[in-house]
């Protein structure tokens, strides 16, 4: 799933506050067993069973929070390019915020037992060409995170931005992990696994947009998931196109298989406004067997924002639909610059079956407080995702602790994961404090409940 990142002017004004609000947290080793086989969870740096919490961060580092059988456990550590073992330079590169951290993506990439993090920095200076850019696995090991770093071996190409986006998944369909990552311009690579702590990958392929296309694509964000009902990871590169003298926002498919195969167009999703942050996720909202992608149009209706849904299908994306806050059933009216689906992630809350879709609306007047936002929980079912049955969650809501706070932007950062392992996905909720907290509402057989809310030291920025 892609993160949506901060806006450069934003990132750079909050990048001394983050580097001091994301360095606490005990450096404790932690026991996990004996490698044997290829890690259970994606994300399980250790190796002890238990999902793990690699947030991603804005002025160069990230955080790993460990997890338990609860969720989130109170061992946590911090990572720069400043860290022992990490390669790179940390700091400022070519004018902008250092990048390292802004977008990960997990997997045991060397089948060892431990579950390894890759790590993008789009602005890393690589031999003198600045902005060329980097992405360095983390490995896991039975303490963690930590004991090891490689980097990706790419060439160095000034302002390429390569690790604009990173995702893992399983692209040919061997059952290995392997690695996709797109560049600033108008590439995706997937290198294939097995990949080494040498720094050895299996074989590489570049892929761009047929000559034949009427399309130019900007890559800004990538999603992986399974769409075509066969056994390969897909791959949706998201970014600014340029159509009828506008610029768009767009998604551009890549089928996974032996041969990966890029679609010949895009798929546009608003053909008025580019989105240089956007965010989308896919799944199975009505269970057909084919993969859906939902991606936020925040510039829709004068800010007021949607969702737009792209079926997926048996050779990739189909049909479309839209939900905003007018569609019936979804709490609150669509107004000017709500923001609703700035941020998105999928899960099912309820435990039907199908896969449910929380989105913010960060911009979301609370009562007569501005800027407060808001979480719409939005069902799946075999329509699809409708707004029948959704949720709404500000800190106005019955046993939410807090309340309403003018530019809290509550729902700015948020997941669906099922921390508990008890069957439902749970919601964890974070705001524009950036304070490494959270809040974390659990999932039970009518959806999200509010009747245990409890505050996690986790930020709602770890891959899904």
């Amino acid at each position: 799933m892609f993160t949506p990142r901060m806006p450069r002017p934003l990132r750079l004004a909050l990048a001394t506050a983050t580097a001091v609000s994301l360095t606490g947290g005990g450096l404790l080793a932690l026991s996990g067993p004996a490698a044997a086989a290829a890690a259970k969870y994606a994300d399980d740096f250790n190796g002890d069973g238990y999902r793990d919490y690699a947030q991603a961060s804005f002025g160069g580092s990230f955080t790993v929070t460990y997890g338990t059988a609860t969720g989130p456990g109170t061992v946590t550590r911090t990572f720069t390019q400043s860290s022992a073992g990490v390669p790179g330079t940390a700091g400022d590169a070519g004018g902008y915020a250092d990048a390292f951290g802004e977008d990960l993506a997990a997997a045991d990439l060397n089948a060892d037992g431990y579950a390894d993090l890759a790590v993008a920095d789009f602005t890393e200076k690589v031999s003198d060409k600045i902005d060329s850019g980097a992405v360095t696995i983390m490995w896991g090991a039975p303490s963690g995170l930590g004991t090891k770093a490689t980097r990706l071996p790419v060439a160095a190409v000034k302002y390429r931005g390569f690790g604009k986006g990173v995702e893992t998944g399983d692209f040919n369909g061997d059952g290995r992990p392997d690695l996709a990552v797109i560049d600033s311009l108008d590439t995706a690579y997937v290198f294939r696994g097995g990949f080494s702590k040498t720094g050895t990958t299996g074989t590489v392929t570049k892929h761009h947009l047929p000559p034949s296309s009427p399309d130019i694509l900007e890559p800004s964000g990538l999603v992986a998931g399974k769409v075509t009902h066969d056994k390969a990871t897909d791959l949706y590169v998201l970014g600014q196109g340029y159509r009828n003298d506008r610029m768009t926002l767009d998604a551009w498919f890549l089928r996974g298989g032996s041969t990966v195969k890029p679609a010949a167009k895009v798929t546009p999703i608003d053909n008025s406004s580019p989105d240089y942050s956007p965010t989308g996720v896919i799944a199975d909202f009505d269970k057909n067997g084919y993969g859906d992608l939902a991606v936020g149009d925040t510039h829709y209706n004068n800010g007021a924002g949607s969702v737009v849904v792209v079926r997926g299908g048996t050779s990739g994306p189909t049909t479309k639909y839209r939900l905003t806050q007018s569609t019936s059933g979804v709490a609150t009216a669509a107004t000017k610059n709500d923001g609703f689906g700035v941020t998105l992630s999928a899960g099912d809350t309820n435990r039907d079956g199908y896969p449910d879709l929380a989105v913010s609306s960060v911009q979301e007047k609370v009562g007569t407080v501005a800027s407060a936002g808001g979480v719409h929980i939005l069902r799946g079912g075999r329509a699809g995702l409708t707004g029948a049955g959704s949720q709404w969650f500000t800190r106005a809501t019955a046993g939410v602790p807090g309340s309403p706070t003018q530019w809290e932007r509550f729902g700015l950062f948020l997941r669906l994961r099922d921390t508990d392992r008890d069957g439902d996905a749970d919601l964890v909720i974070g705001d524009n404090d950036y304070e490494q907290t959270s809040l974390l509402l659990r999932g039970g057989s009518t959806g999200i409940t509010t009747t245990a809310v409890t505050k996690v030291g986790v930020w709602p920025t770890f891959p899904r």
